[in-house]
């Protein structure tokens, strides 16, 4: 990663960009901190070089960092500041077009401003919670779910705008979580609506499937079907391979299959993270 300007500031937004003097990235990921403080996670294509930060507040200094994907890794973050510009007039919220024509300037509002509707959780596991929303009128640029975790930190999940349902991963059992929705609408945030789900209890069965090292947990995911044929086991993981920032591990599964896995384990800085993998595999780098 090069350097990272913002290279262009209005009341509400902020333009960045940068360079890459070496070698290529997957993706990027923008993180800052809105007007009340809460994180924000920006993603942004591997081939891009810049992006605009949207629904910002004005007369106000942002902090930006940027990290860059490779593979598993995360790298970076390289960061710079702006602040945004003063408020401007009234009618800047009506977004006027001028057109030219016949020597006459006409005015033309955009279409309607797009409506969340409910939010609700409709399915509910120890560790995650499927949350549904409506849109009664218009359509959404994209959402994005806040929440906090069980320690406390304040998580934001995106969601693309064509999506009705998310599912919230890496929970904790047994806890009661607020969710909130924002609507991305070019570049106004709209919102949010709530709702609010107490996860579930652990049971012995599902408890039984988890192998514990210290730090570590290796959780696989079983779709709930009928009498299943029979349950399937996880054996024995293991640390194949350690560098000064990731560690590699590696698992068995003696009998049956898995849809999928989840690692999790607590960053230096104590916070939960959670890892997916495919079901297919059987090894995973931890960046």
């Amino acid at each position: 990663l090069g350097e990272l300007t913002a290279s262009h500031v209005t009341p509400d937004s902020v333009q960045l960009e940068w360079s890459v003097p070496e070698g290529t990235f997957d993706s990027f990921v923008v993180q800052y901190k809105d007007a009340q403080g809460q994180p924000q996670v920006l993603p942004v294509d591997g081939d891009s070089r810049t992006v605009t930060v949207p629904g910002l507040s004005p007369s106000r200094r942002y902090k930006f960092n940027l990290y860059g994907m490779w593979g598993r890794k995360r790298v970076g973050p390289i960061s710079t500041d702006a602040v945004t510009g003063e408020g401007c007039c009234m009618l800047c919220p009506l977004h006027i077009l001028i057109l030219e024509k016949s020597g006459r300037r006409q005015y033309k509002e955009p279409p309607s401003e797009p409506r969340l509707g409910d939010l609700t959780a409709s399915h509910v596991t120890p560790d995650s919670v499927q949350l549904e929303w409506s849109i009664p009128e218009g359509t959404f640029d994209s959402f994005t779910v806040q929440y906090k975790d069980a320690q406390g930190q304040p998580q934001v999940l995106p969601v693309d705008g064509d999506s009705r349902t998310v599912t919230v991963p890496g929970l904790s059992p047994s806890q009661r979580y607020k969710f909130n929705l924002y609507g991305m609408w070019g570049r106004k945030r709209l919102g949010p609506v709530s709702t609010a789900a107490v996860t579930d209890v652990w049971t012995d069965r599902q408890t039984d499937w988890g192998i514990f090292m210290p730090c570590i947990n290796l959780a696989a995911a079983l779709e709930t079907k009928k009498e299943p044929a029979s349950k399937p086991q996880l054996g024995e993981l293991t640390v194949s391979h350690v560098t000064p920032d990731s560690v590699q591990l590696e698992w068995s599964i003696p009998e049956g299959t898995f849809d999928s896995f989840v690692v999790q384990y607590k960053d230096a800085q104590g916070q939960p993270q959670a890892l997916p993998v495919d079901g297919d595999s059987r090894t995973v780098t931890v960046p």
